[in-house]
């Protein structure tokens, strides 16, 4: 973990992993915060590229400012898939008519709320670039 803990101005994605830290001063898991959007760049695939002892036990979670709740990912046959959260949708735009935009991941909402969800873009019609 202790190269994710450090600036590296080689990778696609900015920042470090800090600790968090329990009530007794356990460790339980890492954080990130990204300030923009490109910043996050790569990271997913990055973390895929790891020699992780135990991949399985890796779960990493995304909150994008629009989303009503965090997102769940975890490792599949070696990749990094989203796992579907009971009672949440992820609702997509359509993609940009060019790459001068970064790719969006869409957003993550609860659809067990009384309240209007967006319409679903077809998947033909969204952003195949990976946001993260």
């Amino acid at each position: 973990m202790e190269p994710l803990t450090q600036d590296d101005p080689e990778r696609t994605w900015r920042g470090r992993f800090v600790p968090i830290t329990g009530h007794r001063g356990y460790e339980f898991g890492w954080a990130l915060e990204f300030e923009k959007m490109h910043a996050r760049k790569g990271l997913l695939k990055h973390l895929e590229s790891l020699p992780w002892p135990h991949p399985h036990t890796v779960q990493v979670l995304f909150r994008d400012q629009d989303d009503d709740c965090f997102g769940l990912w975890m490792f599949h046959e070696d990749r990094r898939v989203e796992v579907t959260i009971p009672r949440t949708e992820r609702f997509h735009q359509p993609a940009p008519s060019n790459e001068d935009f970064e790719p969006d991941p869409g957003m993550l909402l609860r659809n067990d709320q009384d309240t209007a969800l967006p319409d679903q873009t077809p998947v033909a019609l969204r952003d195949s670039r990976p946001p993260w």
